[in-house]
């Protein structure tokens, strides 16, 4: 089909399908902060925990020991030293 046939043919959308439509891109433009501030904060929260956790989250329950033992620290040991983290 050329492109002269198939304008023809094709029924345009009417205003309140195309009112729905901006409304709809206008809601889910409103709701980018937000998930963009989501975002960073997951950011934040795990490079703390691969980057520089020795036995800080843990050490709300499990106390002083959770620094001996730094679970976090020995399960994230590779991938911190893949992103550029010393640590020894």
């Amino acid at each position: 089909m050329d492109k002269l046939s198939y304008n023809l043919y094709t029924p345009k959308p009417t205003h309140t399908e195309m009112s729905t439509t901006k409304q709809s891109t206008v809601k889910a433009l409103d709701s980018l902060p937000v998930v963009i501030g989501f975002l960073i904060a997951v950011l934040v929260f795990t490079m703390f925990v691969v980057g520089y956790d020795q036995g800080q989250l843990f050490s709300v329950v499990e106390g002083q020991s959770a620094f001996d033992t730094m679970w976090i620290h020995e399960f994230t040991h590779d991938m911190r030293h893949s992103a550029g983290f010393p640590c020894h």
